[in-house]
């Protein structure tokens, strides 16, 4: 890992604002931001990403060879990596707690997302909008890969109340809160470059202005819930946190050599690569405490936020560009 892009990371304010949040909680500061806010901030942020997404997909054009195969691989990773990652849980842990990980670390984190972009912008790199595309198409499917994985690889005398339907499978991958959010901003967005220009200047105050220190104040809030999740780490055990550092890795190592095959250039193939390796701490663990009582949260919660978000905000993303750097040294011409 090159030292300047480590160092560039951990001193860049949305980073530092997370320590923040982490210092607070370990010296039992009385340091909180009210409840309803960081709900409003999470919204905003994916209001804002998803509407700047569907622009940028507008502009690339969505029958664009490069972005339409960009999207197909984005939606196959995330179908392969909960799978791979049932497999390996599975040596250690039962269906129900293999597939709501699994699903997890299938899915994706849009903070995560949103501090790469951050990080490309420090580094003058350029990135194309219908990346954010990807990140709004990555997330259903491992919830669909984990709900399937209880239903057919489960026990088959699971209770009737907690059997899974097809249509309940469906409800909770692609009509999820934060997936519901952000496809539907995508499509404004993209509705909006299309055939009102204008609007697309009235938004701005609003989608980029405010971002970078709305962004600030959600991490110091996530430093803090991070930092709470640590005692819990304990429970999991040396596997799952072993998994929970090396599954991101192995899966970033896919992601490079997905990025290099579609001719990806660098800011594009580094935020392919942080989209394989993040982690949802948000709509799967939502999706599977409704559908999979039988799966033990604390397991899927702390590791994707205690120790794979943290991970990621704060090594992984200079590991990535690394990869990068290393594997797609050049933007192809």
């Amino acid at each position: 890992m090159e030292l300047n892009l480590l160092l560039q990371n951990i001193f860049a304010p949305t980073v530092l604002f997370f320590f923040i949040g982490v210092i607070a909680v370990l010296c039992k500061s009385d340091l909180e931001i009210p409840a309803p806010l960081p709900k409003l901030f999470s919204l905003y942020l994916l209001l804002a990403i998803g509407f700047k997404g569907g622009i940028g997909i507008q502009k690339s054009g969505i029958f664009n060879d490069q972005v339409l195969l960009t999207l197909s691989a984005a939606v196959l990773m995330s179908l392969l990596i909960p799978l791979l990652g049932f497999v390996v849980l599975r040596l250690k842990f039962n269906v129900f707690n293999s597939a709501a990980i699994a699903a997890a670390y299938g899915s994706i984190s849009a903070v995560t997302f949103i501090s790469a972009e951050s990080f490309l912008t420090s580094q003058s790199i350029s990135s194309d909008g219908f990346m954010i595309g990807a990140l709004a198409l990555m997330e259903s499917p491992a919830i669909l890969v984990g709900l399937l994985l209880v239903k057919y690889a489960g026990p088959k005398d699971r209770p009737n109340l907690r059997k899974l339907h097809l249509r309940s499978i469906l409800h909770e991958s692609f009509l999820n809160g934060s997936v519901f959010l952000l496809l539907a901003s995508l499509i404004i967005g993209f509705l909006t470059a299309l055939s009102n220009p204008l609007a697309i200047e009235k938004m701005k105050p609003f989608t980029h202005s405010l971002f970078y220190g709305v962004e600030c104040f959600f991490l110091l809030d996530m430093g803090m819930v991070a930092a709470q999740r640590l005692p819990s780490l304990k429970k999991a055990g040396s596997f799952l946190i072993s998994f929970a550092i090396l599954m991101p890795i192995f899966n970033a190592l896919i992601g490079v050599l997905v990025a290099r095959s579609l001719a990806l250039d660098t800011g594009n193939a580094f935020l392919f690569v942080v989209l394989c390796a993040s982690a949802s701490y948000l709509a799967v663990p939502a999706a599977m405490r409704m559908t999979v009582p039988e799966a033990r949260s604390s397991y899927y919660i702390s590791t994707t936020l205690g120790l794979t978000f943290p991970f990621n905000i704060v090594l992984g993303i200079p590991i990535y560009m690394s990869l990068v750097n290393k594997i797609i040294p050049t933007s192809p011409l």
